[in-house]
């Protein structure tokens, strides 16, 4: 090509960096603006319209009696567990929980019509499975002139004429699925049920007798029939089909109406009311203001350190937050508490997918290569780390999100959809900026990468101390619940989500907001409660406040009632106490402990395939294992209050840490395939291990200032989530650089030497 033709060439590829770049700005404004237009109480962004859960937002609140008035306690547990199940549909972070001991309370978070909400919910309980005739031969249901099904009698009058054949309880399981016939090759939708010993014998003659007649037996919910199937076999094994769903969806939504429609205990609605939020706008202002100042130091950080790169980095980070705000309003996902969490770790990983590539190409420009070969250098070499790191995350999220619960389940589905934004705004975004502004001409080294040369640090030589310190850390946790245990505070400092309390509803003569209770009502609470924990909800449209605190004995209510009354001029009428349960129930709990072992096992296994070595995954369990237990032990040092928050927490740590330890054991497996000579395994190990120490240590400076932004402006429960965090920040930190590299070097074994080839075999 001529000169000429080059220099055309050149400018072709210059306009086009600068079209690019041109439309990467006016693409972040209309995006940030389309978050975030006009925040406040008349805004119209994507991030007011953001559902938000009942610390936040508040929502309704539905009170259920048992018609049993002495139900027991296996059943109150029972049902409590199903209705949770079910008022999922609403939100993943509804809660129910047991009120004195036949009354069940149900929050839902982010409606405000508690009629359309009691009319779409139903009776719970309401499950029945109806013989088309009774046993004297009298119908029970049949059809009008438009074709649909109803009762031929009172219901009363079919329960004692022995028309039902079963109830909700008598099943054990249902499950919608795709059945294809082998007939006539088409795929037909159903839902495939599994019976109860006792309701086996019941369904068992019950389809005899309507096999023999060629009848149905129907399905009756919620006062209407939802199917009508035909009997075509006698079922004697417990196991049963409905046929006739149009779609999947169909089937699901019928085999949930079943499972959670067997209910043990039948439940009467006792009062019904819009309620405040739990924490107050003050809560989401400060977090919102510290989630800006946060990803501002972000920013800051990525750009003193990186330089361009920086820049390039800090313009994804905010295209990231803004289609973050974007999507989570499309996917009418609910925002809370654990909820930030999940944010926060997938800010954190998105800068760390950046700062992954970052250092690659600073290394590579200190090697002595180009700018143009540095960046395609280091998006190339660390494509493996980025995707490893998130596809473990991944893993956990899908992982918590099929099997999770309540707080668990809105946290898995946040994090899931931040990874795989975070992934598209390193890998795609990032790479798409960093070639335009190579293209109009800023392709001098300096304006890419310091150089730096390499300190190889001893690590390996190091790793007695660094052993004793991890240990020494883990241990406080046992040491300081000890000392509390026996000092009578009890060894973890529980809130009333784990091991409930006492409900205080108290009707105030004036209409205090939420930010003046917490001026003038919480401290003559904790004055005589000492529960610095406790919560307090506003009645919609009324002047009730539910207070709710620890459990309160005969003594400290009475005290409570006459402080109020004293404060506040309420007289004895206006104040009612019950007791409630907590608000993770032991099959939430059983459910989040059951869920969190499977993301572990798979996410190790996934190691394992990708490493071929059983060391990488062991290794990386006892680095897990050590950042929860140090953040644990901050729960008993600190005595910060073990709430819904804690599980997220932990979940975040999970996340955070298995990423990092990636990082570095992804330079080793590189190290090791990159010989074709004798090398010694300690300086590998030390060498790897610092030639990542960049990116730990600003990865991890990086997240803890935007969480420790949250904790400097933030109301008193929302300090009480990011302190722990910050713990596991450092603890994670601290395992990935000084843990997990050393003690893979252990396990395999103390040799001088070892071969490596580029084909990886040893």
């Amino acid at each position: 090509m001529s000169s000429s033709g080059k220099q055309k060439g050149n400018k072709m590829k210059k306009n086009t960096g600068i079209a690019v770049l041109i439309a990467t700005v006016i693409a972040t404004v209309l995006l940030v603006y389309t978050a975030a237009a006009g925040w406040g109480p008349t805004g119209t962004g994507a991030a007011k319209n953001i559902k938000t859960g009942l610390d936040l937002s508040g929502g309704v609140s539905i009170t259920y009696e048992t018609s049993d008035p002495t139900p027991s306690a296996d059943d109150m547990a029972d049902t409590v567990y199903k209705l949770q199940k079910r008022v999922e549909q609403y939100s993943t972070e509804s809660q129910v929980y047991t009120e004195g001991l036949n009354r069940i309370n149900v929050e839902i978070p982010g409606v405000t019509n508690a009629d359309a909400i009691l009319q779409d919910l139903g009776t719970p309980g309401s499950l029945y499975f109806i013989a088309q005739y009774d046993a004297d031969g009298n119908l029970s249901y049949g059809y009008d002139q438009s074709g649909n099904v109803q009762l031929a009698r009172s219901f009363e009058e079919l329960q004692e004429s022995g028309a039902i054949v079963c109830e909700g309880s008598d099943v054990a399981s249902a499950t919608g699925s795709v059945y294809s016939d082998q007939t006539t090759n088409q795929r037909e939708y159903v839902v495939q049920l599994e019976f109860t010993p006792e309701g086996t014998q019941k369904f068992a003659e019950a389809t005899k007798k309507a096999y023999a007649n060629s009848e149905t037996i129907g399905i009756y919910y919620d006062e209407q029939f939802i199917s009508v199937p035909r009997v075509s076999a006698v079922i004697s094994d417990g196991h049963a089909i409905i046929e006739g769903m149009s779609t999947i969806e169909e089937a699901q939504q019928l085999a949930s109406f079943i499972r959670i429609g067997g209910l043990k205990l039948t439940l009467n609605e006792l009062r019904s009311n819009v309620v405040g939020a739990q924490l107050g706008q003050n809560a989401i202002h400060t977090s919102v203001i510290g989630g800006a100042i946060g990803i501002g130091l972000v920013c800051l950080i990525m750009i003193a350190v990186y330089l361009v790169p920086g820049i390039i980095a800090s313009v994804a980070l905010i295209i990231y937050a803004a289609l973050m705000f974007i999507l989570l309003n499309a996917f009418d996902l609910t925002l809370t508490l654990p909820g930030i969490a999940g944010i926060i770790l997938s800010i954190g990983m998105a800068v760390d997918a950046n700062v992954i590539i970052y250092a690659r190409i600073g290394e590579e420009i200190s090697n002595g290569s180009t700018v143009n070969g540095a960046i395609g250098a280091g998006f190339k070499k660390a494509m493996s780390a980025i995707l490893d790191g998130n596809i473990t995350t991944l893993i956990a999220a899908a992982v918590l999100g099929l099997m999770g619960t309540g707080s668990i389940k809105g946290f898995a589905m946040t994090l899931a959809l931040g990874v795989v934004l975070s992934m598209f705004t390193a890998l795609i975004v990032s790479r798409i900026i960093v070639r335009a502004v190579y293209a109009v001409g800023i392709k001098d080294a300096k304006f890419w990468a310091r150089k730096r040369t390499l300190k190889v640090l001893p690590f390996v030589e190091k790793r007695k101390i660094f052993f004793a310190i991890a240990i020494c850390a883990i241990l406080l946790g046992p040491v300081f619940m000890g000392i509390n245990g026996a000092s009578g505070k009890g060894a973890l400092n529980l809130s009333l989500e784990f091991k409930g309390g006492t409900n205080t509803t108290v009707e105030f003569n004036e209409n205090y907001s939420l930010e003046e209770l917490d001026e003038k009502v919480k401290p003559v609470v904790i004055d005589v409660t000492g529960d610095a924990n406790m919560s307090m909800q506003k009645v919609v449209g009324s002047n009730q406040v539910i207070i709710k605190t620890r459990d309160l004995n005969v003594d400290e209510r009475a005290e409570l009632n006459s402080a109020i009354k004293e404060n506040f001029d309420v007289t004895e009428e206006n104040i009612t106490t019950e007791n409630i349960s907590s608000t993770i129930s032991s099959e939430m709990r059983r459910d989040a402990v059951i869920s969190v072992l499977i993301a572990i096992v798979l996410m190790l296994l996934y190691i394992l395939f990708r490493f071929k070595d059983i060391r990488f995954a062991t290794s990386a369990v006892i680095a897990l294992a050590h950042d929860v237990l140090v953040v644990f032990a901050a729960y008993a040092v600190v005595r910060i209050s073990v709430g819904s928050s804690f599980i997220a927490c932990m979940l975040t740590i999970l996340g955070y840490s298995i990423n990092a330890t990636i990082v570095i054991f992804d330079r080793i497996r590189e190290n090791l395939r990159l010989g074709g000579k004798r090398s010694d395994l300690t300086e590998l190990v030390d060498r790897s291990i610092s030639q990542t120490l960049t990116r730990s240590i600003f990865t991890s400076l990086t997240t803890f200032a935007s969480i420790a932004a949250l904790y400097a402006v933030g109301v008193p429960s929302i300090r009480e989530f990011a302190l722990p965090l910050m713990v596991g920040i450092v603890a994670g930190g601290f395992s990935s650089v000084c843990v997990t590299g050393p003690l893979w070097h252990l396990m395999r074994g103390n040799k001088a030497e070892v071969e490596v080839k580029k084909n990886g075999k040893k």
